[in-house]
């Protein structure tokens, strides 16, 4: 099994970043372990949202599109890295929104509910203000649709907090 964790710390950087892996990947050590970066998920993607991370890993990026959950990844995966249950989600991510939104600076903007099929953002009202966004977090997916567009790239994709 490859120790991430120690290969980071000799290339320098001691706490390696938690990479978001394809949807209906194994848990991360288990990934690892079966994924043999042969990159037929990368190449299967239909959006291209899939790319290769540290090590050759696949992880996905949310800056030129969204995922669709079509499921092609899984089916190209030979190495069964991805692997696709009923009633399964895709993954645990989450959309989140950062102070550099621009309602928060009181600039009138919408394009991130605008890009959500999900209408997982709604804007909230506010006297005296631009309506502010709020994410439900029961019908985001975490598609990321919402990341690319946002103008001051605010948006996060990432596993919320264990509470």
């Amino acid at each position: 099994m490859v120790d991430l964790s120690r290969r980071a710390f000799f290339r320098g950087r001691p706490r390696p970043k938690a990479e978001k892996r394809p949807p209906w990947a194994l848990p991360e050590a288990g990934f690892i372990d079966a994924c043999t970066r042969c990159n037929a998920c990368i190449a299967a993607c239909p959006t291209h949202i899939l790319i290769a991370g540290d090590g050759g890993y696949p992880t996905v990026d949310f800056r030129e599109g969204e995922c669709t959950f079509c499921g092609d990844c899984v089916t190209a995966c030979q190495p069964k890295a991805l692997v696709r249950h009923d009633g399964q989600p895709a993954w645990p991510y989450k959309a989140a929104i950062g102070e550099d939104c621009l309602p928060r600076q009181g600039v009138e903007c919408r394009v991130c509910g605008d890009f959500c099929d999900a209408r997982a953002i709604r804007f909230a009202p506010r006297l005296g203000g631009s309506p502010l966004p709020e994410i439900d977090a029961d019908k985001c997916t975490g598609c990321g649709a919402c990341v690319a567009p946002c103008p001051t790239v605010a948006i996060t994709i990432s596993q919320p907090a264990q509470s």
